[in-house]
This record gives C-alpha cells, structure tokens and sequence, in this order.
C-alpha cells in the first residue's frame, strides 16, 4: 500500500520540550553559559513544589532555585548541577539542527525546477488553490538567480510551497527530513524535563498532551492537561512568538517552571533536566466507573511515530475485554497511512473508503487485527478543533462506517493527503495530492470537517482527566456511568 501522509500545519508547534517538529523549525542558537555550579546529592531526595508566584506578564526572573528539596536522577547523582543566567528578553532554544550541505546557485536552480514541475504535475487543485503560481514562482526563481546562500534558499523554498496556501503542502530542507525521519522512527533523543506539549497562541501558554514515564515532568508532578506559562521566568509566549526552547539544555541542569493545573493558581516547579529516549508514551487507562462497567481509554497526540500501532495493541490486550472504548484524537494532528491503517485494524476491517486524486481512485482497505473484542467492542472516538488531516478522516472513518460515534466539536476539516517525492540534496517535499472519499456518506470533509454525533468540549486546560466533559458524555453513550 502506498503510504501517505497528512500532518496539519498546527502540528509544528507541538514540541516534545522542543524537541518535536518544532525543533526543527528553530535556528541554532549557544547554550548559556552557567553561572552556578552545585554538587549533586549522593542519594535521591524526594521532590517538593515550591510556593504559589504571581505570574507577571513582564519578563521576570524566577527565584533562586531550590536545588536540594528535588528528583536527582542516577546519571546525575554527584554530577554538578548547572543553574541557567536569569531570564532575559528571549526564550532561547538551547539546540538546533545541523547546517544543510552548501548548494551552489546552478543546484538551487535545478532543484527549484524539479519542485515546481512536480507540484505543476500532481498538485490536487489544478487551479493551484486560487492563487497566482505562475507569479510567485517566477519572484522566487528570481532571487534564486540573484544569489541565495544556501540557508537562505532552503527558507525560501519552504515559503515558496507555503504559498500554496492549502495548510498541508510543505517543502523539507535536507537538515529539517532527517529530523523527521528520526520523529516518525520513534527515536526520541533529547536532554529536557520529558513533556509533551502544544502552543496555545489564544490563552499564551504551553498545554501539556502527554508525559514520558519516569521523566523529570513525572517525579516534579506535572500532569496531563497542566500548563506551562513561563520557563526560568521568561513567558512561552514572548512578543506572540512561541517557545520552550528554555526547557532543554545541558544534562543535570537546573530549570524552573510556572506550572498552572485546572481550577488551581500558578505554581512554581524545579526539576533536573536529563536525557529523554523513550518512544511517544501513549495514555492508556481504564475511566473509573460507578457500575463496575470496564472502559477502556487512550489518547493518540498524532499518527506519524512508527511505534504507535504497537503500543495501541499492548494497551488493548492489557485492558482485556472491554464494555467500551475511547479514543481520543482531540490533540491529533495527522501522520501516515503505514501507523493510521494497523490502528484501524484492531477495530473494522475492510474498504473504508478512497483516495481520490485527479484521475483515478484507489481504496483503503483495512486488514482486521482483533485483540480481545476489540473489533466489536463499542466505540466512541473524541475530536475537536486540534483535530486535522488523518486525525480527522480516522475519526470519520469509524463514524461513518457505523463502527464508533463521535463526540467533541467539528474539525476544521483538513483532509488533503500528502505525497512525498524526495530530491538528489536530501529535501523532499510534500504535496497536497489527493482528497479522501467515505465510503458510506461520500461526504466533503475539507468543507464540513467531522461533526459529532454529541457536542460536548471544554479547553484542554480548564479539566482533568477525571472532570473530562467529552469522557462523561461518551460514558452516557455506552450506557454506562
């Protein structure tokens, strides 16, 4: 089966502590040179929170840090603990990508060329989405011939596919592939505090999707649905520009959080910074129930790290027979065919529709794969807003099969699928090729986006998991509380 594959464009400003798409995205910049070196502890003290701050909405520096009431992990264990210099004016990343190899202006041309005759050839829209191509390439082929040092030329190719304005269609420059490569492979790498995360420009903070087991997030108490407002005293939203780029930074240093968790005031949190390799957790749990009923829930942030299919079918078998099922999409932002398709397998089977593409129509067709009753065990499947790309047509998919209903609030219906072609450098990009037709409805979703079957929504960072409002109303579907 070809794969394809459909990231929103909101997906790039989820970070794994800015190591996710986001990482890539952000230029090199030096690590900050300590101003106070501690010895670590020879033993593991027990963590502490600190008191309640008021969060200011200047740039504030953060109190002294309270390094001995902490986690100290092993590797850190009589290691020194680095402090960071007080907060300034920018929320520095403390990590980038390595430079991309040197193209000289003759590459830059001939590269420009194969990209705009690809998209000329298999673009979904033959209009080009209503915007004027054949003037937006000539401008960029123009500076190309001016002179463009390599890195500069890269960002323009990104901003020239960009132009397409389709939210999906994206150019990846050699530095920025190899990272993505790394993400879809499961390989996470980094040294941070062990959170997942997603910008919310609205509300200026950080909302937390998920939490790597026995990272510093977990032994400091950070959980799912907490927010983070400021790092080191420097807010995440700095001039409306997002960063956490201050959460990472050298193994066993010191970094201090203003955590806020649903219905409660800002806290302020210190943990040790150290390295993160775990794959994307995934959250699976049983909702506690007042009749004894067994229902199952898990949350899936995106569909593009390879390791998902498996963890969904550890979870499954965990749970065992289940009198209902939640999956949760609300914060899923795409991915690919090769880790949505084995999901889908655990609970339908069969064609369930089809890609479209300007001239011909091939079906996606599921292999089933029960685990338990999965393939018969009731299904409620939970989207909203964040929702996008195979996000959505996953959601779709079961709700339009009569497999699962859908509870949350319509997406805003970005469903394009995606081909890669890749090019001699290393880049590749991606281009909005073909559409998804449902099987039963035939619906447009790129125009009406999935619309539940029950609205019931709130911000993410306004409940919990145990006040969840799409939880209770998916527990009244199935009939049990």
């Amino acid at each position: 089966m070809k794969i394809r594959k459909i990231l929103f464009v909101a997906l790039l400003a989820v970070s794994l502590s800015c190591n996710f798409v986001s990482r890539a995205l952000l230029p090199a910049t030096r690590v900050p040179v300590a101003t106070a070196t501690i010895l670590a502890p020879t033993r593991t003290p027990a963590h502490t929170r600190s008191p309640v701050p008021t969060l200011e909405a200047s740039v504030t520096p953060p109190p002294a840090a309270n390094l001995e009431n902490i986690y100290v992990p092993d590797a850190c264990l009589g290691e020194p603990i680095a402090t960071l210099p007080p907060a300034t004016e920018q929320a520095l990343p403390t990590e980038g990508l390595p430079p991309n190899p040197i193209v000289s202006t003759a590459q830059q041309l001939n590269l420009f060329d194969s990209v705009v005759g690809r998209i000329n050839k298999v673009y979904l829209y033959k209009d080009f989405n209503g915007v004027d191509w054949k003037g937006i390439t000539a401008a960029t082929r123009a500076k190309i011939k001016a002179g463009l040092d390599t890195e500069t030329f890269y960002q323009e190719m990104s901003v020239l596919v960009t132009e397409l304005k389709d939210d999906h269609s994206s150019f990846l420059s050699p530095s920025v592939s190899a990272s993505m490569d790394t993400m879809e492979a499961g390989h996470t790498d980094y040294v941070g505090i062990g959170v997942l995360t997603v910008g919310d420009q609205v509300k200026k903070r950080s909302l937390v999707l998920s939490i790597f087991p026995g990272s510093p997030a977990e032994h400091a108490g950070i959980k799912v649905h907490d927010s983070i407002l400021a790092i080191d005293g420097i807010p995440v939203f700095l001039n409306d520009q997002y960063s956490i780029g201050r959460s990472k930074g050298p193994q066993c240093s010191a970094v201090t959080m203003t955590v806020q968790t649903p219905g409660q005031e800002p806290r302020q949190m210190t943990m040790l910074r150290f390295r993160i390799t775990a794959a994307l957790p995934v959250d699976a749990r049983l909702v506690n129930t007042s009749d004894g009923s067994r229902i199952g829930y898990i949350f899936l942030s995106t569909f593009i790290d390879e390791t998902l299919p498996e963890q969904v079918r550890l979870a499954l078998e965990d749970f065992g027979k289940l009198d209902g099922l939640i999956l949760d999409n609300r914060m899923n932002g795409g991915g690919s065919t090769n880790v949505v398709a084995p999901i889908l397998g655990y609970f339908t089977s069969g064609v369930v529709g089809n890609f479209v593409d300007h001239s011909d129509r091939q079906p996606l067709t599921i292999d089933a794969d029960p685990i338990h009753n999965s393939q018969t065990v009731p299904l409620v499947v939970l989207v909203g807003t964040k929702s996008a790309s195979f996000g959505e047509i996953f959601s779709g998919i079961l709700q339009d099969i009569g497999r699962a209903k859908v509870v949350g609030q319509t997406t805003l219906g970005n469903v394009e699928i995606l081909q890669q072609y890749g090019f001699d450098d290393g880049s590749r990009i991606w281009i909005a090729a073909e559409t998804f037709d449902p099987l039963v409805s035939h619906a447009n979703w790129e125009k009406t986006g999935i619309i539940p079957d029950v609205q019931a929504f709130a911000d993410w960072d306004t409940f919990t998991f145990e006040t969840d409002p799409a939880i209770a109303a998916s527990l009244k579907l199935f009939g049990h509380k």
